[in-house]
């Protein structure tokens, strides 16, 4: 499989225009004469996606070409008043490079970038079935897209979407763009080919478009390679084709047979300059860019000793990871705090169904939680049940200090009260203690588990394991 990922660019300019860049304006009102081709009506290069072109080129090692230049490729559709599109074919803005996604193995495997170029969005066709009737929205023709071609590198579903993880990763790290799935500013056209496995000829690709979502790309990947082999075991062959992926009825449907580029008539764009760059002008480029998440999570791992798939799950989400360095720099524990957002916050809000950028607890709430186990105040387990209470409508406007002060939650400390707690339940479970003396270790849980149960689960879990081994070692 190859990737063609459409990214638009963050920019607040569409790239030959200066009409606005925005999803929130009635249809229609974000258009200039340029964006809908009135007759006389000449492009400008917006240069500042140009740079987060560059930047984006950098970020995954790729070289950036000192001439580029625009093409026309033409093709009628409704929403394309021009009737071609500008794109770069011949002269793209970056050639080559790579993203690391993990390997099977657990080490790192390269997925190779064929080339990214710029080009410009066409409109939207929306659709009024119940009067079969379309419009034509213009607001987003002439906004601004990398199209970021890799090679037929990935093997595997997951492969798929470990690259696509990364790569938007990378973008919004940058800067380059927000890489938005929901809202289309990131959709993917994914390239499948199956062959045999002693064959060293690449089988027949079919392009399955405008995949914007991790579940339609594997549900349609998984598909379409089902399909193609469908037709090759009954002695087919394969046609090259455009699909499109019918998430409702979960199958690909034929587009358009085979597009080369010799069908859309390429030529240079006669109303755009080729564009030039200076070494100087990249390396200043080179020179803002910030740490990319392959540097973080070596950082993360390295430095704090957080595990390699917890580093994964802060380094690729800009907003949690934002989220987490807040929460770090008030308890100054990494891996208490890693736990607290991904195990417990991450792990309530997914079977909650709330996405993270929707969390109702801030990262100033949620350490101000674990500084109340830091400090003795309450156990892990209090916690757990405090979190549970800041997460839900009782909690809202509150934290955690006002919750354990009003539901009476504060740990017990107390060595004395502990250990008439422990003593009672050594003494009501004799033969149990027996066993543990015969050596069946396991059962230390058990009292644990019996003493936290009579004491409400308030008996500090520290001071508890001390005064228990005590106990059971006479």
């Amino acid at each position: 499989m190859g990737l063609e990922v459409h990214a638009q660019v963050a920019s607040n300019k569409k790239l030959f225009s200066n009409a606005p860049v925005t999803a929130l304006q009635n249809a229609n009102t974000a258009v200039s004469f340029v964006d809908c081709a009135m007759p006389g009506m000449l492009p400008v290069l917006n240069f500042t996606c140009v740079d987060l072109a560059i930047k984006t080129g950098l970020a995954v090692n790729g070289n950036i070409n000192k001439a580029s230049r625009f093409d026309r490729k033409h093709y009628f559709y409704p929403d394309l008043p021009q009737g071609y599109q500008i794109t770069q074919l011949y002269q793209p803005i970056v050639k080559g490079g790579y993203v690391e996604i993990e390997a099977e193995d657990g080490g790192t495997k390269k997925i190779r970038i064929h080339q990214i170029h710029l080009e410009q969005d066409a409109g939207k066709l929306v659709h009024n079935k119940a009067k079969a009737e379309s419009y034509i929205d213009y607001n987003r023709s002439g906004v601004a897209l990398m199209e970021i071609v890799s090679e037929p590198d990935l093997n595997t579903i997951d492969e798929v979407i470990e690259y696509i993880k990364n790569l938007r990763a990378i973008l919004r790290e940058i800067g380059s763009s927000d890489a938005d799935m929901e809202k289309g500013n990131f959709r993917c056209d994914v390239n499948v080919s199956i062959n045999e496995l002693e064959s060293t000829q690449w089988g027949t690709r079919c392009e399955i478009k405008n995949l914007n979502s991790f579940k339609s790309i594997a549900k349609a990947i998984e598909y379409e390679a089902n399909r193609q082999a469908d037709i090759l075991f009954e002695g087919g062959q394969v046609r090259q084709q455009t699909r499109l992926y019918d998430q409702d009825k979960n199958e690909t449907r034929t587009l358009r047979d085979k597009d080369d580029a010799d069908d859309y008539r390429y030529f240079p764009d006669p109303d755009l300059t080729p564009v030039f760059l200076t070494d100087e002008y990249i390396e200043k480029i080179r020179s803002s860019m910030p740490k990319l998440p392959q540097q973080l999570m070596s950082e993360y791992i390295n430095n704090y000793g957080i595990a390699k798939k917890e580093a994964a799950v802060i380094v690729y989400d800009q907003q949690i990871r934002h989220f987490f360095e807040a929460v770090l720099q008030i308890t100054k524990d990494a891996k208490l705090s890693c736990g607290w957002l991904i195990t417990e916050l991450l792990g309530r809000l997914n079977k909650m169904e709330i996405a993270f950028e929707n969390c109702p607890l801030s990262a100033v709430e949620l350490a101000g939680l674990i500084q109340k186990i830091q400090d003795g105040t309450i156990s892990g387990k209090i916690a757990k049940d405090v979190l549970d209470i800041m997460l839900s409508t009782e909690g809202q406007g509150k934290n955690a200090e006002q919750i354990i002060a009003q539901k009476g939650l504060v740990q017990n400390s107390n060595t004395g009260e502990i250990e008439a707690i422990a003593k009672q339940i050594i003494a009501e479970n004799a033969d149990k203690v027996a066993e543990y003396k015969s050596g069946k270790d396991r059962l230390f849980g058990f009292f644990v588990g019996q003493c936290l149960k009579a004491s409400g689960g308030k008996a500090n879990p520290a001071i508890l394991n001390d005064i228990l081994k005590k106990l059971l070692a006479n």
